[in-house]
């Protein structure tokens, strides 16, 4: 009795091959000069919405500094305050297919984007979600833990006296150096997946990991510059904490707006 087995696909049958990587661009300043222009036409063409993802976004962040000063963990206002640039272009997902729209001369309302958003749990937007908050969580992890390290038994019954502790001491300093340190690697690392990765997850059908390469192609391809535009968004970030978190009803827009089209410049259109 011959007995079937499932061999290997039939030669007439073409094996399944995944998508091909999109080809990546060498940026330029000028790109991210001509990319900053575009996004600031982008948020003077629809200010009200834009302002909105700023506008939320600066009340998330006071009602999070609020609760971890409710709640004693004056320790965590450093580490999430610098947090904050981090996840931006996750934020900004809503102004990227903002951006897009108004590229192609589409029409659109509340509705239009929001529902985009929302679709997006749907799609790989939450796999990248699940990562950057992973680093996320490495990185207050490893803040604690030097934190304990370094200042060992020193207490913050208050924000002034944390301040003072990491700022004004010989420890504090040693703490500082050893956390920036960390930081700036673990930044460097969510940059890189996430700079192009969110737009492109936004913009095409394209699973999370390849998202991730892709962006981290556009950095390794353009360093210097990539990680100028990262210099730019941290620290336009930070400053616009100083009103009270409200700067960023105006430079979260504009810089996600930018963001979208420096992805435009930095990845070549899908093929057809």
């Amino acid at each position: 009795m011959t007995s079937k087995s499932t061999g290997p696909t039939s030669p007439d049958e073409p094996t399944p091959q995944p998508p091909a990587m999109p080809d990546v661009n060498t940026v330029t300043a000028d790109d991210i000069t001509e990319s900053l222009k575009a996004g600031f036409s982008d948020f003077l063409a629809r200010p009200v919405m834009s302002g909105f993802f700023g506008l939320f976004y600066a009340v998330f962040g006071l009602l999070f500094v609020w609760c971890l000063i409710w709640l004693g963990k004056i320790w965590m206002i450093i580490p999430a305050v610098i947090a904050f640039p981090l996840v931006a272009p996750f934020a900004a997902a809503g102004l990227y297919e903002m951006s897009r729209r108004l590229q192609r001369g589409e029409s659109f309302g509340w509705g239009d984007i929001l529902t985009v958003m929302a679709n997006q749990r749907k799609r790989e937007m939450g796999w990248m979600a699940f990562v950057t908050l992973f680093i996320l969580w490495v990185w207050f992890y490893q803040f604690r833990a030097v934190l304990v390290i370094v200042l060992k038994d020193a207490s913050f019954s208050d924000l002034d006296g944390f301040l003072n502790t990491v700022f004004f001491t010989p420890e504090g300093w040693t703490f500082l150096a050893i956390g920036s340190c960390v930081g700036a690697f673990l930044s460097a690392v969510l940059f890189s997946v996430t700079v192009v990765g969110m737009p492109i997850l936004l913009d095409r059908d394209m699973d999370f990991v390849s998202a991730m390469i892709t962006s981290v192609r556009v950095v390794r391809e353009s360093p210097v510059v990539m990680l100028t535009w990262a210099a730019i968004i941290f620290l336009t970030m930070l400053l616009s904490f100083a009103p009270g978190f409200l700067g960023l009803i105006f430079t979260l827009p504009i810089l996600g707006h930018t963001t979208w089209h420096l992805y435009q410049r930095a990845v070549q259109p899908a093929a057809g």
